[in-house]
């Protein structure tokens, strides 16, 4: 893992992505790649309000150049190699075009309804349709330590077993990494073997198991806070984006209520 790839739109979560992306690339002595990414506003015309339509993009294309200038000075004085890239468009659809030569991609895990960037449908078309792992911040997150400790929380099912092999890199830096189990899993992977998978890598997690009738991620959330965990490591979408959809989701409610980043496979 070398390569990471940081979404640039100026909206609620832009910072936290950016000091988060900036950790993980230190950590693994990576390169940044930075994709700017201009939102087109969305406009109802009529032959009376063209002239107010055209100023109204034009303006939001020149904040949006403003913002990346603001970027790349920034940028030239941090200790990490970069790139900065520029689009137009949907940014779940360009950060997936973008992800071709990326090992980690850093999004925004949600944001607020207000927001031009739709968060969920980034994390959820990105990391299903570009095959690379996530790192999904929240809004208000000051950083990522990579030397802190992670949470895998573990189902055995294929999504979880392609998370923590994104991970291992990371995990390798981690002070403390504990493998959490809730209920029984049907998936073909068990914790005993994840756990002998990482220690090949130098790894020595913990295993966690717990049995419980409360939801599924609320268990999760609850051992990252009891564990003081600094990043939580899970499987995305494991039961299909359309079944999740409809119930809810391990994934979607995690992504919505937790404080610390999530680093999503699928």
């Amino acid at each position: 893992m070398r390569n990471v790839l940081v979404l640039v739109h100026e909206d609620q979560g832009q910072e936290a992505r950016l000091q988060a992306s900036l950790s993980v690339t230190r950590a693994i002595d990576g390169h940044l790649t930075c994709l700017d990414v201009f939102v087109i506003p969305v406009v109802i015309s009529d032959p009376w309000t063209g002239y107010t339509d055209t100023t109204l993009i034009h303006t939001a294309s020149v904040d949006d150049v403003s913002n990346r200038t603001r970027i790349e000075v920034r940028l030239a004085q941090e200790d990490v190699p970069w790139t900065m890239l520029s689009a137009a468009g949907d940014p779940a659809l360009e950060l997936r075009d973008a992800a071709k030569l990326a090992d980690l991609i850093v999004v925004t895990s949600h944001g607020t309804s207000e927001s031009m960037v739709a968060e969920r449908q980034i994390v959820g078309h990105v990391v299903t349709h570009s095959r690379r792992p996530l790192l999904a911040v929240p809004p208000d997150c000051k950083s990522f330590d990579a030397t802190g400790r992670a949470l895998v929380a573990w189902d055995g099912s294929r999504a979880a077993n392609e998370a923590l092999r994104a991970a291992v890199p990371i995990l390798a830096l981690a002070a403390e990494v504990t493998i959490l189990i809730v209920n029984e899993t049907d998936g073909p992977f068990s914790a005993e073997e994840a756990a002998s998978y990482v220690a090949r890598h130098g790894v020595e997690p913990r295993i966690i198991e717990r049995t419980t009738r409360e939801p599924v991620a609320d268990a999760i959330l609850q051992q990252a806070r009891v564990g003081e965990a600094d990043y939580i490591v899970m499987g995305a979408f494991g039961h299909g984006r359309a079944v999740e959809a409809v119930f809810g989701g391990v994934t979607r409610t995690v992504l919505a209520r937790s404080p610390i980043p999530l680093l999503l496979a699928h």
